[in-house]
């Protein structure tokens, strides 16, 4: 009788485990599913010199936009693979173009825009969630963006992903614990959307 309530105990206590990874695994999962698209035609290794325009922002916090291009900027120049050009410089370019959706652009402006600031590519970006979310006791960060990056002689797009990441995962909501934060958030979801230019 013993030895049965031993092994109950313990099946009890594996199953436990399991949906507690089944929860943990489900809940991170369900923010990385995306669709990316890479130019069969294009030689990514040639890049040498990225201009990154200002994001639009299409959520609730008004620095998302702003927030989101500074992290992206700061890692794609951490990679060593491209040049990524100043902030500033790229506005100058956008001003001197009197372009009044320069997240948006057509090809034609594009191709100048390229020409006027000497980059290979143009890397344009949309941030749609950035913020904190909660769910009963829980909260936590959450940043959903999609870039794209347009071929500097054509204006065509010849990369393009899209990423989210944080959220209240469903083992918080079951087993509690906190969320994380939006810097760290941030970094994450930047991570997987160069994880996708890097094939």
């Amino acid at each position: 009788m013993l030895r049965r309530r031993r092994i109950s105990c313990a099946s009890r206590l594996a199953a436990t485990a399991a949906l507690a990874a089944a929860l943990v695994a489900g809940g991170c999962a369900a923010r990385s599913a995306s669709v990316t698209y890479h130019d069969p035609n294009m030689d990514f290794s040639l890049i040498q010199t990225v201009a990154v325009v200002p994001f639009a922002n299409l959520s609730g916090n008004t620095r998302a936009g702003d927030a989101v291009r500074d992290v992206f900027m700061t890692m794609l120049q951490a990679t060593g693979s491209m040049y990524v050009l100043p902030p500033g410089e790229v506005g100058r370019g956008v001003d001197r173009l009197s372009l009044s959706e320069p997240s948006e652009p057509t090809s034609e402006q594009v191709v100048q825009l390229a020409s006027v600031l000497g980059a290979d590519v143009v890397i344009v970006g949309t941030v749609l969630e950035y913020g904190e979310v909660r769910s009963g006791s829980n909260s936590s960060g959450v940043v959903s963006v999609g870039v794209k990056m347009l071929e500097g002689q054509t204006g065509r797009v010849v990369w393009s992903t899209s990423s989210s990441a944080g959220g209240v995962s469903v083992a918080a909501r079951v087993f509690g614990g906190g969320g994380q934060p939006m810097d760290d958030v941030t970094r994450k979801a930047v991570e997987q959307l160069l994880d996708r230019l890097f094939l």
